[in-house]
């Protein structure tokens, strides 16, 4: 049990160090951009960092899938894809399980996707933030 609890662990960090690899690219794209205070410009940003997101957490969720395929903790890759997605993002639907053995890995992974989609919501926040930091104080209040 503590060797499998240490490998989650490892797919942990794993899943940690690539959210931050994102986060810094797509934070140093977002630095060299100069908020403007139209509307579209605005959405295209923030459109563009929630596309960016989508595609870091699916690398993650892949990340797990992969390995419970690797360690044939499930039937196929299409369950096992399926299970990660609904572990992750914490839906647990319990259609699919993980075997007793692997059953640890599960409240793990949904831990991590839990951390992992906080993050994304400070960094959206973040962005947010900026934009607003940006803009006039006479447009900030409505004037």
């Amino acid at each position: 049990m503590i060797s499998r609890l240490l490998v989650a662990w490892c797919l942990l960090a794993l899943t940690v160090t690539m959210h931050a690899a994102g986060l810094s690219a797509l934070l140093r794209h977002v630095s060299s951009y100069t908020p403007s205070p139209r509307f579209w410009p605005m959405t295209w940003l923030l459109v563009s960092v929630a596309w960016w997101l989508l595609l870091l957490h699916l690398a993650e969720i892949s990340v797990w899938a992969l390995f419970y395929v690797w360690q044939e903790c499930l039937p196929d890759a299409e369950s096992a894809f399926y299970f990660s997605g609904v572990t992750y993002t914490t839906l647990g639907y319990g259609d699919v399980l993980l075997p007793q053995e692997w059953r640890l890995f599960g409240p793990v992974e949904g831990l991590t996707g839990i951390l992992m989609c906080g993050l994304s919501t400070g960094f959206f926040f973040a962005v947010v933030s900026k934009y607003l930091a940006a803009k006039p104080a006479s447009e900030q209040d409505g004037s």
